[in-house]
């Protein structure tokens, strides 16, 4: 299938790109660590079924050296032992704050999880990429862009 429409090939679409990309740059110069960042904004892609977000941000992943197995194991990850306790309340909570429906919310549970592990200037920095993840994966999915032909480090050449 092809792409429905070009968000990039007019005014009003180039304005959005460019200020979704600007938020991206702040929570990417956030304190929250990069390898977390680049799991949720994976495994929302997943949940969402972005392949043209999960292409991007899987060989992003890769290409700043996370892991084969991590990445391969991001879908399942409650059942595997290669992510931090940290990394793991991220996931959780991307999750939760993607399935909204599902989980009825965020579960205090994991809140407490997250507040554990990361202090508040990191907290608004995953919630933020959570939020701005599941709008981008809404675009692509809706536009019907493809993953596939994604050259890892060429997102700003893509966005602005």
């Amino acid at each position: 299938m092809e792409p429905r429409m070009n968000l990039f090939a007019h005014e009003i679409g180039t304005k959005i790109a460019k200020r979704i990309f600007a938020v991206s740059q702040v929570i990417q110069e956030s304190p929250l660590p990069k390898p977390t960042q680049e799991l949720v904004q994976l495994r929302a892609s997943q949940i969402n079924g972005c392949g043209f977000c999960v292409d991007i941000h899987g060989k992003d992943a890769a290409a700043a050296g996370e892991t084969s197995a991590r990445l391969n194991l991001v879908a399942a990850w409650r059942h595997s032992t290669v992510f931090t306790e940290a990394e793991r309340a991220a996931l959780a909570l991307t999750e939760e704050g993607t399935r909204l429906i599902a989980y009825e919310g965020v579960s205090d549970e994991t809140w407490g999880q997250v507040r554990k592990h990361y202090d508040d200037d990191q907290v608004i920095a995953l919630v933020s990429l959570i939020a701005m993840m599941n709008a981008t994966n809404r675009l692509g999915v809706i536009f019907n862009n493809q993953g596939g032909a994604y050259e890892p480090g060429n997102l700003a050449t893509i966005a602005v």
